[in-house]
């Protein structure tokens, strides 16, 4: 060892940069191409936005009905007696809920639009279950005089509908929500009656000591996005026993429960790790935990089994095709320690932790509600031979909340490239906003793969049409 030795020193960018700096050092880290998405059902990408337009919604028929039979087919070959009904609030686009309705689903809605436009599109009343915390009186009356089944939500619903019955001569048929804890954080404890503390069992009582009211339905949703088919069936063996009290105690035996919806659709929450398709369970399992149990009753204490199934049937028909309106920010440069203020150096450590290219899209989260919860797929509508690169996409919405993924390895793209965001057949629509930008058309691909506008885009006379100027105010 000689006298000029000294020992080695960690420099001072070890640490300073992303997790990602060392990917980032090989261009090949991140695969040769990025996946990509040519066309919808035979359909490509750039000829839809051509003739429709971007940014634009399109669902495949195919993908709906298939979804469709495969579950009405997982949970009928094991429990013949099971009905399904469409959740109405999760797309209420006329064609879809059209579609659901010709493949034998009923409907179920949660508000007096959702009933009117049930009862439009051709459901009859007896083919409409009725559920949610708040019923107007005047929509009440009428799906009581159109026999829809009410799922009573709490004790003042439960006093109207009374009223509303007093002069029946026929009973009417009823269902109660509950909530129960199935094991599911957090419990939804806004709806229905709780189980645990007996008020569910209180108010099957009152019921059917009723002569106007018939107690048809124990009915319980324990969430959304189940990915534990156990907690269905925990629910199961909690609605069944109380079933049990309420025929042991007043002779009564309900003929149906209905265990509400939550079951995912093949897409990921944030942070999750994929593909989807190894992490969400197949809708076999959901229908095995609850079925089983349903099973070791002996038949004729069978109850119906209903469903309202919603994100799992739609979403993943359901496509938003946007375009690149603008590049920025590529391979911003890390500004050096030394010197730097206080302030500065702050404000380095929040924007420079690591180098991105943003692309700024023609559709905003006005149009993707559920973005904050779940990472959407966006994959260009053609081949780029070029390897992928870290990449933000951020809405066209003048809010700095509007990303829709923050975090993506995408080629280098170009201004008027399409991107497909997938699957977003689910809550997007039926949630979508009117700010500061038209909603765009609607598509939907038959299943002869033919494109047809189930719904057009909007114009300022349309989104001006329930608008009133009072005459002051009209200029002369």
């Amino acid at each position: 060892m000689t006298q000029d030795y000294s020992q080695p020193l960690i420099s001072n960018e070890l640490g300073s940069n992303s997790p990602y700096a060392a990917a980032e050092r090989n261009s090949f880290a991140r695969g040769v191409h990025a996946p990509t998405l040519f066309e919808i059902d035979g359909n490509p990408i750039p000829a839809l936005v051509a003739d429709f337009g971007s940014p634009l919604f399109v669902f495949s028929e195919h993908a709906l009905r298939n979804k469709a039979r495969h579950a009405r087919e997982a949970f009928r070959r094991r429990y013949p007696k099971t009905s399904f009904a469409w959740s109405l609030k999760t797309n209420h686009l006329q064609a879809v809920c059209q579609i659901l309705h010709q493949e034998g689903w009923i409907a179920e809605v949660v508000s007096d639009f959702e009933y009117e436009k049930a009862r439009y599109l051709g459901f009859a009343g007896p083919d409409i279950v009725f559920n949610g915390p708040y019923k107007p009186r005047a929509i009440l009356r009428r799906a009581i005089d159109e026999g829809a089944l009410l799922h009573i939500d709490n004790w003042d619903e439960l006093s109207l509908i009374e009223e509303l019955t007093r002069d029946r001569s026929k009973p009417l048929d009823v269902g109660i929500r509950l909530w129960l804890d199935a094991g599911i954080r957090p419990v939804w404890s806004k709806f229905g009656f709780a189980l645990a503390n007996g008020e569910a069992e209180r108010a099957a009582e009152r019921i059917v000591k009723n002569p106007r009211l018939r107690l048809h339905t124990l009915h319980t949703h324990i969430g959304t996005y189940i990915l534990e088919p156990s907690a269905y069936r925990t629910a199961t063996q909690k609605l069944l026993a109380l079933r049990d009290t309420i025929q042991r105690k007043h002779g009564h035996l309900l003929d149906c429960l209905d265990l509400g919806g939550g079951f995912p659709s093949n897409s990921l929450l944030h942070g999750m790790t994929g593909p989807a398709e190894q992490v969400v369970p197949p809708i076999e399992a959901y229908a095995d935990a609850i079925t089983e149990v349903l099973n070791r009753l002996p038949e004729k204490k069978r109850p119906l089994l209903r469903l309202e199934t919603g994100r799992h049937l739609v979403d993943e028909a359901g496509y938003l095709l946007t375009s690149v309106v603008a590049v920025k920010g590529i391979h911003r440069q890390r500004a050096e320690n030394e010197g730097l203020s206080a302030r500065d150096y702050k404000e380095q450590l929040i924007a420079g932790e690591d180098s991105k290219v943003n692309y700024i899209v023609d559709a905003g989260i006005n149009l993707l509600y559920t973005s904050a919860w779940y990472r959407f797929e966006v994959r260009p509508s053609r081949l780029v031979n070029e390897p992928p690169m870290p990449s933000r996409i951020y809405g066209s919405l003048c809010m700095a909340i509007d990303v829709i993924r923050d975090h993506i390895d995408l080629p280098p793209l170009e201004v008027g490239d399409v991107l497909s965001v997938h699957p977003v057949g689910a809550y997007n629509l039926s949630q979508s906003m009117q700010f500061i930008a038209y909603r765009p058309a609607v598509v939907l691909i038959t299943e002869s793969g033919v494109p047809e506008l189930i719904r057009a885009a909007e114009t300022l006379e349309e989104v001006q049409r329930l608008e009133r100027l009072p005459a002051s105010l009209v200029e002369r």
